[in-house]
């Protein structure tokens, strides 16, 4: 299998009710909820590129583009778009849908950076 096809096989969607428990006061869901969510569906579409145990390294910029109400489905995409040696890059992007309505607006996006390691916690080439 190739890089690519290895790349699109990888591409992983997850999709969330938002429930009050994981609301604010604002009554919207919190950062701190989105990007573990976030982290989750990066960390499964590396581990499905890979086939290596990963760790997450770092998350770049995460923009809040919207909030996110309860009572609202979310969908998770997380997409590998850079391979290195030992580590790589997965862009999650969270949108939001009404649940009675066809509306669907990007809510959130953001970029983790995990490594493969070995047995005893050491990087090694992920492909």
């Amino acid at each position: 299998m190739t890089t690519e096809e290895r790349i699109a096989a990888s591409e992983t969607r997850i999709f969330k009710a938002v429930f009050p428990n994981t609301t604010n006061h604002y009554d919207t869901l919190f950062g701190g909820t989105a990007m573990q969510l976030m982290d989750e569906v990066a960390f499964i579409a590396a581990t499905r590129f890979a086939r290596k145990r990963v760790v997450t390294v770092s998350s770049d910029k995460i923009d809040f583009k919207r909030s996110i109400p309860a009572g609202t489905i979310v969908e998770l995409i997380g997409k590998v778009v850079h391979v290195g040696n030992t580590s790589m890059k997965v862009n999650v992007e969270i949108y939001t849908e009404q649940m009675y309505s066809y509306e669907r607006e990007r809510a959130i996006v953001g970029d983790f950076t995990f490594v493969a390691i070995d047995e005893f916690k050491k990087p090694i080439q992920i492909l």
